[in-house]
């Protein structure tokens, strides 16, 4: 971590080299994007990536929230091991972050986002976070186990509940 804290970030060098930022794209859902060769990883690699699981638990509720809220992330492929994505921040809804993340067949090698703290090179922000969890893992959970779950359906009416005074107990009524 110390050897690459000194490092400067060389895919924000690349993107402002480049003009990535600027270059008119074709931008696709990040649903019907085929990403080839983004590599699949498990959660301990993903927990080294983003150095714990902080980001980790936000990106299956940030990603939902972006896939079936009115906000999208939307994603181009540069090249076969570098994707760009935009998304609108959570909190601003006239906010949006660009993104890119060089990738290799089994590994993410490096990252940049045009937020606050996206351009660090040890850890990730939450955007670039929930991007490559949705890439390498999310797409390939089933759509109910992302995300909030709705836990109110597990829930009775309590109004519809009806008590019978002639079947309570002793030990009945000293609950209530």
């Amino acid at each position: 971590m110390l050897q690459q804290n000194e490092k400067e970030n060389e895919l924000k060098m690349l993107v402002e080299e480049k003009g990535l930022a600027r270059k008119n794209t074709i931008w696709r859902p990040i649903e019907d994007c085929e990403v080839q060769g983004f590599p699949r990883l498990s959660d301990e690699q993903l927990s080294e990536l983003t150095l714990g699981v902080y980001q980790l638990r936000l990106s299956s509720s940030y990603m939902q929230e972006h896939t079936t809220g009115n906000c999208d992330i939307k994603v181009h492929v540069h090249e076969q091991s570098l994707i760009s994505a935009k998304l609108q921040s959570r909190h601003t809804s006239s906010r949006r972050y660009m993104l890119w993340i060089s990738h290799s067949e089994d590994m993410v090698e490096s990252w940049y986002c045009q937020c606050k703290t996206g351009s660090r090179v040890v850890g990730m922000c939450s955007h670039i976070a929930a991007v490559v969890w949705f890439l390498s893992a999310g797409r390939y959970q089933q759509k109910e186990s992302l995300g909030v779950r709705d836990w109110g359906k597990y829930l009775s009416d309590a109004s519809a509940i009806r008590i019978d005074d002639s079947s309570s107990s002793e030990s009945d009524s000293e609950v209530f």
